[in-house]
Formats: C-alpha cells, structure tokens, sequence
C-alpha cells in the first residue's frame, strides 16, 4: 500500500521530500529545482498565493512511511500537466483516481516512465477517454566534459540590455523545438515565459549569449540554478541564420564545465525527435540518463481543463 499526501507550500513539501530528492538529484532536477524556486519567491515576496489553475506537491510513502516518490501540479501553461517523478505503479493509478474523485481534470502529464504513462492512461480511461504521447524526452547527464572543436566569438552572461532579445529567443526556442520534432508549433503548449522572468534569470546570472567575432549575439544557452547537487541546461537556442557553426556546441560546453567546476552535475532534456540536439550533447560527454515523456490525455465526457505541469 502507498500513502499519497499533497502540499500547497513548496517549503512543506521540500522540508518532507528532502532526503528523497537528494538521493537522485539528477532524475529528480525538474522538481527540486522549481519548488525550490518557489520557495525562494516566497521569501523574496514574488509568489503569487492564488492561482487560476490546481497548483499542488505529492509525497508517496510507503508502509514504512519511507518516501519513495513525488510529483507537483504547479504548470502556468495550459493543460497545467503534473510532473511526477519515478512512483510505483499502483501510486500513479491511485493519483487518476483521487483528483477525478476530487473533480480535477487533467489534460496532459509530464514525466518519468511508466508512472506518467499511468496515470495519463487511468485518467482517460475514468472519463471514457484515450492517453497519447506528445513528446518523447530524454534525460542526460554531464561527469566528464569531452571539449568541442574551436569557435570564433565568446561566451559572456547576458545583462539586462539583452532582456529583448532574450525573451523573444526563449519564444523562438519553443516554436523551432516544434518544427524540428515535426510537430505543429504550440501543439503541446503556448510558452508563457515574461520579460520579468527573464530579467530575473539575469540577476542570477542564469542566461549566457555566445558573441561572434564581430560582436554580434548569435546564441543563448540557459542554466537553472544548481539544485541538490544537479543543475540543468536549457534552452539552448541559435537563430536559423547562425546554425551549423558549432555555437551550441561551444556555449554548452563552457556553461557545463562551469557548473562541473562549481560542485554540482550538469543535465538536460532532449527530444528524442530531434537527433540533431542529441548528438550535439552526447559529442560533449552527456550520456542518457532516463526515459520520460509528456502526454496529452483526451476526455470523452470532460473536457481539459484550461484553468488548470512542469516548468
């Protein structure tokens, strides 16, 4: 038997998580990393208490009481999908089973397999409905970098002069990941990002550009702030023009070694549609790590709620 507990509070839920995020920081980044943003928000006064959408954090524990998986509902983007991390299976059915019981309706769910699987396909299946994989993801993880061949230009952290351009990079960013996957751009979701998120991704010194040697900004590599000992990549964005000149490669690299040298293990996402993506990163050492997915779940006799992920 499994015991499903939720939080409202990101500082509830890291305070009784804590030991279980830390045992796989890598596999548990997405999670750690945003509630413990959240939770910084919090005490910076950023937080927003009410949201239009089911904002939420799960505990699973075991007879012991041991915890032996988690989860969150926190996505701003529609259909908000849950996040949940590696749980046994019968707690992802039960998961389908309490929030339609509690009338939440889900219309997508991201994150480790089986148990997204599960709980997509429970959710379907209590509605009359059917469970189908929008994006095949893989997770990597950086211990030794393997170093690119030379690029002209050089990296430096974006300054607030960049915010324009930053943020219309991260909206490109989600419209070319969908192209390349050959998926309809905004198929999954409709980013969200805002100029204010992205001035504060600058104060923390959490965006880099790549200049080429004429000084001309031609890529953007992002980072979160390093989380249990992980700290993931992302995005990672050349503009069409700029492409096949190894910037990624170069930009990549110097954003991992950073964090490798700062203490912590560097990861990422791919999408296994892209293989373009996935060789750059495994030509500089990332190796898979695990398999997950996000799925969008269609309801026959309800409809996906629009006013209510992962980040």
């Amino acid at each position: 038997m499994v015991e499903l507990t939720f939080f409202d509070d990101p500082r509830a839920f890291l305070a009784r998580a804590d030991a279980h995020l830390r045992r796989d920081p890598v596999i548990n980044t997405v999670v750690a990393t945003y509630s413990e943003r959240l939770a910084v928000e919090i005490e910076d006064g950023l937080y927003e208490p009410e949201v239009d959408h089911p904002r939420w954090w799960l505990v699973v524990t075991d007879d012991a009481g041991e915890v032996v998986g988690a989860g969150m509902r926190t996505a701003p983007f529609v259909p908000h999908p849950p996040f949940l991390l590696p749980v046994p299976d019968e707690a992802a059915v039960e998961l389908a089973r309490v929030l339609h019981e509690r009338g939440e309706v889900l219309g997508g769910v991201n994150g480790a397999l089986p148990g997204t699987r599960l709980l997509a396909e429970e959710s379907a299946r209590l509605t009359g409905g059917r469970a189908e994989v929008a994006i095949h993801t893989r997770l990597f993880r950086l211990d030794r970098l393997v170093p690119p061949r030379p690029v002209a230009g050089s990296l430096r952290l974006a300054t607030p002069q960049d915010a324009g351009l930053a943020l219309a990079w991260f909206l490109d960013f989600a419209h070319a990941a969908d192209v390349q996957a050959g998926r309809e751009p905004g198929s999954t979701h409709e980013p969200v990002e805002t100029l204010e998120g992205i001035l504060r991704r600058i104060e923390l010194g959490r965006i880099w550009l790549w200049e080429d040697e004429a000084g001309e900004r031609v890529h953007l590599t992002g980072a979160n702030p390093p989380s249990y000992g992980a700290a993931r990549v992302g995005p990672v964005y050349t503009p069409p023009e700029h492409r096949g000149r190894g910037y990624a490669s170069a930009a990549v690299a110097q954003v991992s070694q950073e964090i490798l040298d700062g203490g912590s293990v560097p990861c990422l996402f791919t999408d296994q549609a892209n293989p373009t993506s996935n060789g750059i990163y495994q030509a500089l050492g990332y190796r898979p790590v695990v398999d997950m997915a996000n799925l969008l779940v269609h309801h026959r006799s309800a409809r996906p709620s629009s006013a209510g992920g992962a980040a």
